[in-house]
């Protein structure tokens, strides 16, 4: 409980890590009180307020079919919630696995497992992306498995590495030699002091997961309407930037205080939890 106390207390202390909790805290309660929050139904078609400029009634404006632009940004922001953490989840779980084994067991498996990751990492992933959606269809589902599954290499590498300068400690060889097994060690001995970066990793990964599906969904290939999400009211807006600047400046703004709020509360870990950071 002291240490949570004293963890706590330290972000406190960063400002630019505490700003950037405060921002996803924020992102949270939005979404969360979604339904509270709104103003109009984000699907109602209104034919009479057509992109109609930001006024006391639509606080943010309308798209080319009169719904109301500030309640679909306010329910797209659990879509992208969603999308960012579901994938950053499958994501941290096939990298812990791939990780685990590659540095635990070392020689033939590593061999094997990292030139696999080398592989993934060589082909350019929103093209993969891209050509795996467009295969399977743009559905919310499919879209948090691809991403989930496209972005674990960056995990894998840090556990492994993690697991190499583990394994070896003496703490580790004397539990081997009171007859633990290889899952016991694994799991109970190795896995919960090699997480601390896992953690930073994902917290950056749900900004980019959340990056992702908003430009799959500018590109027509994420969330399909009416559902709303962030890239596709964006996608709404450079049909008709000339004419409703509204759509492509409030989207924007929601995905860059989002990305950042993510971005400053992991940079800061990244700082607080690696001492080879602290100055």
């Amino acid at each position: 409980m002291r240490g949570i106390t004293r963890f706590f207390r330290s972000i406190y202390q960063n400002k630019v890590t505490f700003g950037g909790l405060l921002i996803i805290l924020f992102v949270f309660l939005v979404a969360l009180m979604a339904p509270l929050l709104s103003t109009n139904d984000p699907k109602t078609i209104d034919l009479k307020n057509i992109l109609s400029p930001p006024t006391a009634r639509h606080w943010m404006g309308t798209d080319e079919l009169g719904r109301d632009v500030y309640s679909r940004i306010i329910f797209a922001s659990r879509v992208s919630l969603n999308v960012g953490f579901v994938a950053v989840g499958i994501s941290i779980l096939i990298g812990i696995v791939m990780g685990a084994l590659a540095g635990y067991y070392g020689r033939k498996i590593d061999d094997i497992l990292m030139r696999f990751t080398d592989m993934m990492l060589s082909i350019p992933t929103f093209f993969l992306i891209l050509a795996t959606i467009a295969f399977l269809g743009p559905n919310l589902f499919n879209i948090m498995v691809i991403i989930g599954i496209t972005s674990w290499m960056g995990v894998a590498r840090l556990v492994r590495a993690q697991f190499i300068s583990t394994r070896e400690m003496d703490y580790i060889t004397a539990v081997r030699a009171l007859g633990a097994n290889d899952g016991r060690i694994i799991l109970h001995h190795i896995l919960p002091n090699t997480l601390s970066p896992v953690y930073v990793s994902a917290i950056l990964g749900v900004a980019g997961a959340i990056l992702v599906e908003s430009s799959l969904s500018f590109l027509g290939l994420g969330i399909q309407p009416p559902t709303p999400s962030w890239g596709n009211i964006l996608m709404a807006g450079k049909d008709n930037i000339e004419i409703a600047w509204w759509l492509s400046f409030f989207p924007g703004i929601a995905i860059l205080i989002t990305v950042l709020g993510y971005n400053l509360l992991g940079e800061g870990l990244r700082n607080m939890l690696d001492p080879r950071l602290k100055k």
